[in-house]
């Protein structure tokens, strides 16, 4: 797949955002979960995925995993397998999700890629955090529950009125469903 040069600037931009939600208090949404937020960190990533394609969605998805490992405050996370390696694919399964719906309803292709991207964070991180023996299953399977219901809500959302506007800008699409 060719990489032009907008596919490299929607990375640059999407990799910055995400850089920013990384280091700043903005990446967390205050909810009612155990940690008292959820994580939009992963929401360039499918952005990126849905926008510009899978490869797009893969280099945010390092950028994000990268900036994880790099900020560390548990030893899972300084395990490039786990903060890194699941991480990539979150872009390139919200990318298929949409792929395979947006013919049906480009609505519901934005939604199952904001709840499939979510998924794979999820999913993929504590699934690795288990393989790796930081966690045990049922702690996983508790803490992706309580955590990953919220931020999958918060990021199909997000991901929904993000993609419909940007494409709505662009172009590409019009609420009544046809192309401009």
């Amino acid at each position: 797949m060719k990489l032009t040069i907008r596919k490299i600037v929607v990375s640059g931009i999407l990799g910055a955002i995400a850089i920013l939600l990384g280091v700043t208090p903005l990446g967390l949404i205050a909810v009612p979960t155990p940690l008292g937020h959820a994580t939009i960190l992963h929401i360039p990533a499918i952005l990126g995925g849905l926008l510009e394609g899978p490869v797009v969605g893969l280099l945010i998805g390092f950028i994000f995993g990268l900036i994880s490992f790099i900020r560390a405050t548990l030893p899972m996370f300084s395990d490039p397998l786990v903060a890194i390696l699941p991480r990539l694919f979150i872009g390139i399964t919200a990318y298929l999700a949409y792929a395979a719906t947006r013919k049906i309803n480009p609505y519901l292709g934005y939604t199952l890629a904001g709840i499939v991207g979510t998924a794979t964070n999820t999913v993929f991180v504590l699934g690795m955090a288990v393989i790796r023996d930081y966690l045990t299953v049922e702690l996983a399977v508790t803490f992706g529950l309580a955590q990953g219901i919220p931020e999958m809500i918060v990021a199909t959302v997000l991901t929904v009125l993000l993609v419909s506007s940007i494409k709505r800008i662009r172009g590409f699409e019009d609420p009544a469903g046809s192309n401009r």
